[in-house]
């Protein structure tokens, strides 16, 4: 049975350019800080970034071996896929990386014929149309379920 999290390592490398699943090149304090300013994940913890990779695909993306971008994907390899936490470094965005890192990931060979790709952005949808992403078709077909904000756990 295929598991994602256990798939060899995939890399691709242009122009200096390396995205890679490799989790031991992968910078998680530098995911956890961009993580922690951004409007999804504020307050999250290494530890919650160290399980969340851990569950999911993870892919870095690296320009003369330093970190500069991550996304992750959470999937069943087959018909669903879920892109999460793409983050480029605020020095080096407006240049294409995010681009690429997404198109990287949906290219990745045990991906590439997963039918529905889905991600959750509030601002950035310029970065993903051109990557073949477009609003929900029919949204009243999604429900969420949200952990309440006061902390409460459900039952």
């Amino acid at each position: 049975m295929l598991n994602p999290c256990d798939l060899p390592v995939h890399a691709v490398e242009a122009d200096d350019v390396l995205i890679s699943t490799e989790r031991s090149l992968l910078d998680l304090q530098v995911v956890r800080d961009f993580l922690d300013a951004s409007y999804w994940a504020e307050g999250i913890t290494l530890e919650q970034v160290e399980r969340q990779v851990g569950a999911s695909l993870p892919f870095g993306l690296y320009l003369e071996g330093r970190m500069i971008g991550f996304c992750r994907v959470i999937t069943d390899c087959t018909r669903w896929a879920m892109l999460c936490d793409v983050l480029v470094l605020d020095e080096f965005q407006g240049r294409g990386y995010g681009r690429r890192l997404v198109r990287a990931a949906m290219d990745h060979p045990e991906l590439r014929d997963v039918n529905r790709w889905l991600l959750a952005t509030k601002d950035a949808h310029g970065v993903y149309a051109p990557c073949g992403y477009e609003p929900l078709g029919k949204p009243e077909m999604w429900m969420e379920r949200k952990l309440p904000k006061d902390g409460r756990r459900w039952r």
